[in-house]
């Protein structure tokens, strides 16, 4: 039996909160906090106003979770022993969870997990190719990221473009502030960009991505740098923001390289050579393409990086709309005559796929 509810979508980000209250896939209220303190005032307050019957999380790791759970004593603590793999979000999202329980103990709770998205990975794609007694001893794997984002991504994308996701190959890139891609055969993950932490793959605002190994170590072992200096480095000065010495944000970086400056130039190459190299990565994967779909900030707001994925895969017959790109404000079908593939924007809706996962959690319990 499905489960009609008003859920309160609470996702925690690195230093905001966004508060988004749905009535079905109706969005009734919503807010955002750009710099919220972890305190339950704001929560307290929009539930106040609102009111709620009950609450769903955003957790971006969810470590041996893989589904929506309603939330316990033993499964905070659970996700709390996970912080030091998402040092930036787990807090605040464990922050949130908190804050809720603190401001309305009689709502019930679900925390849906970023990372359940790409359980199901085929082993090969799922294992790291370290010592096996390393596997085995701390579970280590391919856990995944942005699987909210992916999960809505898709099924929208696939519905723009007029594809059955049940019977599509999708490349979903979720690009924003932190990015990866994820490649789907018939609604399951096959494999993704990002792996163990959030830190693997793309170039990002202020992340690395993908580095050489020997690299590190060679930091460490020859020049004498402190490891957790190198780690925080990559996390928190590294990406577009390391290379160009603006903020890291995009829109940033293309500004100072209108206006010539060649570090700005070269981190906008490194940030799209990424893209294009861990596409074609992906589209290897599920053997072809039929649907390209980008959300995310970057994603929804940037054409010429949408133009620039699609021209790079134009060897699978993907042609873009140049008008419908240019012109594409929200959800948006950007097929081009001829074009083999269908292309889509999405408007990042995590808000709608914890209501989703949220309910069907409460529905079975």
């Amino acid at each position: 039996m499905a489960v009609l509810m008003r859920v309160l979508a609470v996702n925690a980000g690195s230093s905001s909160l966004k508060l988004a209250l749905l009535d079905g896939d109706d969005l009734v209220a919503e807010r955002t906090e750009q710099r919220w303190d972890g305190s339950a005032a704001p929560i307290g307050r929009f539930l106040d106003e609102h009111g709620a019957d009950a609450v769903g999380h955003r957790v971006v790791h969810g470590g041996r979770i893989t589904r929506a759970t309603v939330v316990d004593d033993d499964l905070v603590d659970y996700l709390s022993s996970l912080t030091d793999l998402a040092p930036l979000h787990q807090p605040r999202a464990l922050a949130g969870l908190r804050a809720v329980r603190e401001a309305v103990p009689e709502l019930p709770s679900v925390v849906c997990v970023d990372t359940a998205f790409h359980s199901g990975l085929p082993p090969a794609a799922a294992t790291y190719a370290v010592p096996r007694e390393w596997n085995e001893r701390w579970s280590l794997r391919r856990y995944g990221f942005h699987g909210l984002s992916h999960g809505h991504a898709v099924a929208r994308g696939c519905e723009l473009t007029g594809r059955r996701a049940a019977e599509s190959r999708v490349l979903s890139c979720h690009l924003g502030a932190g990015a990866s891609m994820a490649a789907v055969r018939a609604g399951g993950c096959v494999d993704t960009t990002m792996g163990f932490t959030p830190e693997e793959g793309l170039v990002m605002n202020s992340r690395s991505g993908s580095v050489d190994p020997g690299l590190l170590g060679w930091l460490i072992t020859s020049r004498g740098q402190n490891p957790g200096e190198v780690f925080e480095a990559l996390a928190t000065r590294g990406g577009l923001a390391g290379l160009s010495g603006t903020s890291g944000d995009l829109r940033d970086v293309l500004a100072a390289r209108g206006a010539g400056d060649a570090d700005a130039a070269l981190a906008y190459g490194v940030y799209l050579h990424a893209l294009i190299r861990h596409a074609g990565a992906m589209v290897a994967v599920l053997g072809g393409l039929d649907v390209l779909v980008l959300t995310g900030g970057v994603g929804e707001h940037t054409p010429q990086v949408r133009a620039a994925v699609a021209d790079a895969l134009a060897f699978l017959d993907v042609r873009v709309d140049r008008t419908a790109n240019e012109d594409a404000d929200g959800d948006a079908d950007l097929t081009g005559a001829g074009s083999a593939v269908g292309i889509a924007v999405v408007r990042a809706r995590e808000d709608l796929e914890i209501a989703r996962q949220t309910r069907a959690a409460l529905a079975q319990r």
